[in-house]
């Protein structure tokens, strides 16, 4: 008896609206634990600087949507584009993920860092890709 040696790729035959939404949402995953805000201290040549990544206080919420958005590409028919409460449910949880960014950006904007840019931006790209792309315009 031969035995495939071939590994199932959960990723095969998952439609390029779900695969780049299931990018969108890793993006802002690991935005989530690269520095939000950013603090130095201790003035030129003093002791060095703080930052603070997205895993504090609402930033958890973001966190979560993204990961809801990620878990929503794999349910439902792989091979087609997001639709019905699928699709709503999907393009939700990055608009949540994106307005818990930006309060957070907008309670402290000061020291603000790269990592609440990239996860402000991945997303209003996320909901974009979601919601407003049309699947026929995605080749």
């Amino acid at each position: 008896m031969e035995q495939s040696n071939q590994q199932t790729n959960p990723f095969s035959g998952l439609h390029k609206q779900k695969l780049y939404a299931l990018v969108a949402a890793g993006v802002g995953v690991i935005a989530c634990f690269l520095p939000w805000w950013s603090f130095g201290f201790g003035g030129y040549g003093g002791f060095g600087s703080y930052s603070v990544n997205g895993m504090h206080g609402l930033g958890v919420i973001a966190f979560l949507g993204f990961i809801g958005a990620g878990i929503v590409s794999f349910l439902g028919d792989k091979t087609k584009p997001f639709e019905g409460q699928f699709k709503m449910i999907a393009a939700g949880a990055f608009a949540l993920a994106a307005l818990i960014t930006l309060i957070q950006f907008l309670r402290l904007s000061s020291g603000s860092s790269f990592g609440i840019w990239l996860s402000l931006i991945a997303g209003i790209a996320g909901a974009v890709i979601v919601y407003v792309l049309k699947p026929e315009k995605i080749k």
